[in-house]
């Protein structure tokens, strides 16, 4: 099993220097690279405090050239918010300077306040996404190209520098919806899952994907699935269990609109009873490897809801899952 981390830059409060939020991630990031990780798996988001990353190529080569061994990934670049050749171009550069460690996260986001900012309406969010991702792929394998588009036009352009990793950087869609899952599966796409999505619906999820791209004729041979999961640790339970909850509340209250999740019910429930991966070091661990039976995730993200989360998964989690 692979396990890799998300890694936010949250500014709860904005009660420290902003900088010491960047070094407290070089800092894990440091850990990672010491440890079992498989890779560091960095956010992007804009306008917001809940994750003060907006630029996953600039924050990759500041964590590639802080490691030797880690892999960098990008959970998730948007990429409806991107020229796509700038998009290509600039991930080209990442592998280049990491020396062939990108793996490649797309997604199409869901923040209403990003698209409007940028100027892109949802409804025209998924065919722009689907169109950036199908050129990326296409500059990094091609010599000059031409295109005509929907949203993008142009003629005998070369993307340079390609990728290190040949034919190109492992990629992965990031999705939350059957109509997602769809179109990766159709494209021969490998998915990225979660962390919003209960313990259920990741597996419902996986296997439509499984199904739906064997009925396209592509192969699972060789594919990895990474699954992300909130997670709270603490030398209790309840303790645990506070933490999860004040994570979920600050996650609502500065980015994910819960009708999204959780049309009805109470979201923060929601996600304490079957999103959220909670408790002791021990009851953690025995939580992980029955998602890991039920539904076979091969590849675990997590995303610790704090630092001691994060401590005491490496310390104590991370070595019996490897």
């Amino acid at each position: 099993m692979k396990v890799g981390i998300l890694q936010f830059f949250s500014w709860p409060g904005r009660r420290q220097a902003l900088t010491s939020v960047y070094a407290r991630a070089m800092q894990r990031i440091e850990i990672m690279e010491q440890s079992g990780y498989d890779a560091v798996w960095l956010t992007e988001h804009h306008f917001s405090d809940y994750s003060v990353c907006p630029s996953i190529p600039v924050m990759g080569a500041y964590a590639a050239a802080r490691t030797r061994r880690l892999r960098i990934g990008a959970a998730v670049t948007l990429a409806a918010f991107y020229h796509p050749l700038r998009l290509a171009e600039e991930l080209a550069l990442l592998d280049i300077l990491s020396g062939g460690r990108l793996n490649w996260g797309a997604g199409r986001g869901f923040d209403a306040h990003e698209f409007r900012t940028f100027g892109i309406t949802m409804e025209q969010s998924a065919a722009r996404f689907q169109e950036a991702v199908a050129i990326v792929l296409r500059a990094w394998q091609s010599g000059p190209m031409a295109y005509r588009g929907q949203f993008f036009s142009f003629d005998s352009i070369e993307v340079l520098p390609k990728p290190l990793q040949q034919p190109h950087p492992p990629v992965w869609i990031a999705c939350g919806s059957a109509e997602s899952l769809r179109y990766a599966a159709a494209s021969g796409h490998s998915v990225l899952l979660g962390p919003h999505s209960t313990f259920a619906e990741m597996g419902r999820d996986r296997d439509l994907w499984r199904a739906e791209l064997e009925n396209h004729g592509h192969s699972m041979a060789g594919r990895e699935v990474p699954m992300a999961r909130l997670m709270a640790i603490a030398a209790t339970d309840a303790e645990a269990e506070r933490v999860a909850r004040d994570g979920v509340k600050w996650l609502i209250q500065t980015y994910v609109d819960p009708r999204r999740f959780a049309p009805s019910g109470d979201p923060i429930e929601r996600y304490l009873r079957s999103v959220v991966v909670h408790g002791t070091a021990e009851r953690v661990a025995d939580q992980i490897a029955r998602i890991r039976e039920d539904i076979g995730m091969d590849y675990l993200i997590g995303a610790p809801l704090s630092h001691e989360t994060f401590v005491a998964f490496t310390e104590r989690v991370l070595p019996a899952l490897l």
